[in-house]
């Protein structure tokens, strides 16, 4: 019998209409962004499905929105398919507090509330200092390593076989990419972020974060959910706490997390949210497991026939 793993998606996978055809179409949908939006005090819900892009890109707004459109996809699924069993969870950064949320370790609204504040903290630590991010393709972890130290910059996203993302200074991002080209990575790309995530320019966010966590309540997960820190099951919840502080300068261990899974018999991985990068980063890491995703009425049809079918 197959195992599956419930995946969600970070930041980053946004667009604008994320969501609003679940909203319009279902009406079991709306009131998941209703909620969303009397919690925050402001509607959500309309940056998530008219925009205007560089609204919507603001963290602030990005990380619950992404939260509220996943929540609303692993709901929908539930209801269509009563008897779905998942066996573990995992988020890609932002992504962990879904899966965590997924995983009964603490509810929708508190979710969305450490989702909003999350985002708010990192986009404070943006606007005090100028840093980037790039992907360097087809350079392998040890070399992309030796880049990241000559040019003192980190890490961020291990994401598949092929991809790596680089964080830190804007001027050292590119001299990175540079050094990454001349050591025949096939290209490094820069992305369209406000700031260095998942490196030490993130470092002012951390007490932000761990104090904000500190009023959570949580619960035990009811299935493991995979750290992004040590791609491993979280632990006790005073250790998740302390994961998600770490998470914010850590490395996205995203490779080893499905590989992990992978090694513990999961064949079949869900992806909820918008986009579907973690489901071509499973491609790359494992062509045979079976990956399928929500991220809209369309695909959320075609999923339920494809586990109907299994």
């Amino acid at each position: 019998m197959s195992k599956t793993a419930l995946l969600f998606a970070g930041q980053g996978a946004q667009f604008v209409g994320m969501g609003k055809d679940f909203a319009e179409q279902i009406p079991d949908a709306k009131k998941w962004f209703d909620r969303a939006n009397e919690i925050l005090g402001y509607d959500l819900a309309n940056v998530c499905f008219n925009g205007p892009e560089n609204e919507l890109t603001k963290t602030e707004n990005c990380q619950p929105g992404i939260f509220v459109v996943s929540w609303v996809a692993f709901e929908l699924l539930k209801q269509r398919v009563p008897n779905l069993n998942f066996e573990a969870t995992a988020g890609l950064s932002l992504g962990e507090l879904t899966a965590l949320a997924a995983a009964g370790v603490f509810s929708f609204d508190d979710g969305v509330r450490i989702a909003r504040q999350r985002g708010r903290f990192m986009q404070e630590a943006c606007d005090v200092t100028k840093g980037g991010m790039a992907a360097v393709l087809n350079l392998d972890p040890p070399v992309v390593a030796e880049v990241c130290k000559e040019a003192d910059v980190e890490m961020a996203n291990l994401n598949c076989p092929g991809q790596i993302v680089i964080s830190g200074e804007a001027d050292k991002i590119a001299k990175a990419s540079e050094l990454a080209k001349a050591k025949g990575a096939k290209r490094a790309l820069a992305l369209p972020v406000a700031g260095a995530y998942h490196s030490r320019l993130m470092a002012s966010a951390k007490p932000k974060v761990q104090n904000m966590l500190a009023a959570i309540t949580m619960s035990s997960p009811k299935v493991p959910v995979i750290s992004n820190v040590t791609a491993q099951p979280h632990g006790p919840t005073t250790e998740i706490a302390s994961r998600l502080v770490d998470q914010v300068t850590s490395s996205v261990r995203w490779e080893d997390s499905m590989r992990h899974l992978l090694a513990q018999g999961f064949t079949r991985f869900i992806e909820l949210g918008p986009g579907s990068a973690l489901t071509g980063f499973m491609k790359r890491i494992d062509k045979n497991a079976q990956s399928l995703n929500v991220t809209d009425v369309l695909s959320l049809e075609a999923t339920v026939k494809a586990l109907a079918a299994s």
